[in-house]
């Protein structure tokens, strides 16, 4: 493409960097324009709820690329600098003060925000959501050992923190609405292991347990009051009921939505041929399941960009990789991949209380739809593979760990 062409990016996180890597690495001599809501450099957000608050990492430590890759590959990173509306119609994205840029195509990597429930007290002092690094380093700042957190949520990042909050030596209460954690995520079966995991830990996991208000002193949050009239006190509450798709700059220009995100195809383009979007807000049409997922994990935002690039240079491919997501919580890692929203079993191959097994997800044909490895390393690509086979399996097998995964495939 002519070097006057000019491509903008609208969202300073992994998948903004990554576009930007993408489209240099292919070959694009244009101007790429790259905006950034934070003061940061564009840096990757599972680190915050595990590395970071676990002292393992700082900062610098999952940065993308330093300033000086930005200028030494000629890309325009403005940093603390928010697009507040896109004209498609006259191909431009307007900043806070008024002024304009124009674009030849544009990539949407908005991301996405901590949902605020509508509890009372949930916006007094004390009271903390995880989704920045400036967010991360005041919860690491109020986590001194002796002192208490009490979390509402028992998804990924309450989890998460949790496990980073304890080892160093504070008091955890966990507040969950769902029977088990992670419900919706894994259902009953494999919630019940992290369930047991943070207890073995010492966290007071309080399950089917509903907030009616964040208690507050002089504006300062003291704790939680639940449903059921007891409290919970606490130094600090970090409040982790999920996340909300960034979509107010896509929805303001007229693009289509739907799955809680920006609607496009397996390229990863929009309604509009000149907007592509990536990572938390993108509903992609997935050539493998033959339906629109949306999902917020980290593959995405890593991997999606070089795909997006490509259709903005006018070659595009198909987003096909398998959803994948990760978590380290104490001495538990896992991976995950597949698509299981809804599934008629749970089949457990291992050892299940040593922490140390593989739990696959079937459908009513006993094809596998999602695969788990908890501290098993090796399996992932065995996995994957029943996954896309779309054979049925036979469960037996399956928890049978003398069964090598690899002579299921038939």
């Amino acid at each position: 493409m002519a070097g006057s062409t000019t491509f903008v990016i609208v969202g300073g996180g992994l998948a903004g960097a990554k576009a930007a890597e993408a489209l240099r690495d292919n070959g694009f001599d244009g101007h790429i324009v790259l905006f950034a809501d934070e003061e940061h450099l564009p840096y990757e957000r599972p680190p915050l709820s595990k590395e970071y608050l676990a002292g393992k990492k700082s900062l610098t430590d999952f940065t993308v690329h330093t300033s000086d890759w930005y200028s030494g590959h000629d890309v325009d990173l403005r940093l603390g600098s928010r697009v507040c509306s896109l004209d498609t119609s006259a191909h431009t994205v307007g900043l806070r003060d008024g002024a304009t840029v124009r674009y030849d195509k544009v990539l949407l990597a908005t991301g996405s925000a901590s949902r605020r429930p509508p509890i009372p007290g949930c916006d007094a002092d004390g009271v903390h959501y995880l989704r920045s690094y400036d967010d991360a380093a005041l919860l690491n700042s109020v986590l001194a050992e002796g002192s208490s957190l009490a979390v509402v949520g028992a998804g990924w990042i309450g989890l998460e923190v949790s496990a980073a909050a304890r080892q160093r030596g504070v008091e955890v209460t966990v507040v969950e609405a769902a029977k088990q954690p992670l419900l919706a995520a894994l259902g009953e079966t494999v919630g019940e292991v992290f369930a047991k995991l943070h207890r073995d830990h010492g966290v007071d996991l309080r399950l089917q347990a509903q907030v009616e208000e964040i208690t507050a002193t002089d504006g300062t949050a003291t704790g939680l009051r639940l449903r059921d009239g007891s409290t919970v006190a606490a130094d600090a509450v970090l409040v982790a009921v999920g996340a909300k798709a960034n979509v107010e700059l896509a929805e303001q220009a007229g693009l289509s939505m739907g799955d809680g995100g920006v609607l496009v195809d397996s390229s990863l383009r929009t309604s509009d041929p000149d907007v592509f979007a990536v990572g938390d807000i993108a509903a992609a049409e997935h050539p493998f399941y033959n339906t629109r997922i949306r999902t917020e994990h980290w593959a995405n935002a890593l991997k999606q960009p070089v795909v997006a690039a490509a259709g903005m240079l006018g070659t595009p491919g198909e987003y096909a990789e398998l959803p994948y997501f990760f978590t380290d919580q104490y001495d538990l890692g896992m991976e995950y991949a597949g698509h299981a929203p809804s599934f008629e079993q749970v089949v457990l191959r291992g050892d299940v209380a040593g922490r140390e097994f593989v739990a696959f997800w079937l459908d009513g044909e006993n094809r596998v739809l999602a695969g788990m490895n908890v501290n098993i390393w090796d399996v992932l690509d065995d996995v994957k593979a029943l996954i896309r086979s779309r054979s049925a399996a036979d469960p037996g097998k399956l928890a049978d760990p003398r069964s090598a995964l690899a002579d299921l495939l038939g």
